[in-house]
């Protein structure tokens, strides 16, 4: 029951209030017919009890397959791509929505293909829809691909990593269909690394698949807010937008850890792997492994040149063909209990100390984003000098990001 306080002051003989107000407590004591009341201001529930289980927007069938029907339905969708434990495909065509088209990201449509790997066109045993693939040579759909689709739907896990290529998909996908005038509806999904923004702005000049858009590392968006951050920022070619449609995620708040039911890739196969990304990706552009070909890949560094207590030997197998330093021997880290919410640079300074000749390769520029990083490695600059250098440009990305966001 409420009660206002002018109601409490007219009704009842004797209230004794005291005000605290160095720490902004407000009791009001009741004392009625020999019994004592507390009225207390009305506090936040804990955080227990606020936080339920989060809905992913694929699962919100209610709100945005409406929108399906009477359409031909293309597909942007990998393995992630699930409603609880059933795949959106067969979700949808349950639901009477007609899908003609799944276009698949790097990884394939069933997320088992190297890092890299070459993706061909095929068709899905289970439905017989024929799946055009959007990595290799064809990253952006042609007029001829989109022809007889209405509408395109985006579904797809990502980690928050501005290298990791899915949000490279989406822009693509957003910018053929503004050019086509198909409109885009984004399933919006949590990122397990939304909860902070760390490491250099891309520059523009060294724009690659792995790196489109002049964002941090770390950008903490989902996205669902990033495909509005593109539109917004003009990021499709000559500014054109996408008639764009975000179904957003329910109960989640991006500081919220989220693990993930599927892992989005081969070589992510946990929330440490996906924790630990951010920081360990830089090696790929270097002569050290992060652990592909073992049980536990991005949760260890290593070579056979580096010291190190820690000892893996990687070995070819399914989504890690040829791994680098293949039955070699390596020495380094085990980053397993490791806790991450920033970009950790120090494992890089170090490996680079103990090989400074060719150490990093051109791939390292392309994932840094800019050649700025390499430099300050090789001139002995500090960890707090290095991140010193991205505070501005980091605070500017926050302002720009803001009027995109969704979730708290």
């Amino acid at each position: 029951m409420h009660f206002s306080v002018s109601m409490l002051f007219n009704r009842l003989p004797i209230v004794f209030i005291k005000v605290l107000k160095d720490i902004k407590i407000y009791c009001i004591v009741l004392i009625l017919s020999g019994q004592a009341f507390a009225c207390k201001p009305e506090k936040k529930p804990s955080v227990i009890q606020e936080q339920k289980e989060i809905v992913v927007g694929a699962s919100s069938t209610n709100e945005y397959v409406p929108n399906l029907m009477g359409k031909r339905v293309a597909l942007v969708a990998n393995k992630s791509s699930r409603i609880d434990n059933v795949h959106l495909v067969d979700s949808l065509r349950s639901l009477g929505v007609n899908l003609v088209t799944i276009f698949a990201p790097e990884h394939g449509f069933r997320s088992n293909a190297d890092a890299g790997e070459h993706i061909q066109n095929d068709v899905d045993v289970k439905t017989g829809i024929p799946i055009i693939s959007l990595y290799g040579k064809n990253k952006k759909p042609s007029k001829e691909m989109l022809k007889g689709i209405d509408i395109i739907v985006y579904d797809i896990q990502d980690v928050g990593v501005r290298f990791y290529t899915y949000i490279s998909t989406l822009h693509y996908i957003m910018e053929a269909c503004a050019e086509a005038k198909i409109p885009v509806w984004v399933l919006d999904r949590p990122n397990p690394n939304g909860d902070y923004i760390d490491g250099p702005i891309l520059d523009t000049a060294f724009s690659s698949f792995v790196g489109m858009h002049p964002v941090p590392v770390v950008y903490g968006m989902t996205v669902g807010e990033y495909a509005q951050m593109i539109n917004g920022q003009g990021w499709l070619n000559d500014g054109i937008q996408c008639e764009l449609y975000v179904q957003a995620c329910k109960y989640y708040g991006r500081r919220m850890q989220y693990e993930l039911p599927v892992r989005p890739s081969p070589n992510l196969p946990n929330y440490q792997s996906i924790r630990l990304y951010p920081s360990l990706c830089f090696f790929e552009g270097t002569k050290v492994s992060v652990g592909r070909g073992t049980e536990f890949p991005f949760q260890v560094y290593g070579a056979p040149f580096l010291k190190g207590r820690f000892q893996f030997t990687p070995q070819s197998g399914p989504g890690a063909k040829y791994p680098k330093h293949e039955n070699k021997l390596c020495q380094g880290e085990d980053l397993r209990n490791k806790r991450m919410n920033t970009i950790e640079l120090k494992w890089l300074i170090n490996a680079y100390k103990q090989m400074p000749e060719d150490f990093f390769n051109s791939f390292f520029v392309k994932l840094a984003g800019t050649d700025l990083l390499r430099m300050q490695i090789e001139q002995g600059l500090s960890i707090n000098e290095i991140k010193s250098s991205w505070k501005d440009s980091l605070e500017n990305f926050r302002k720009m990001r803001k009027p995109y966001l969704i979730y708290q």
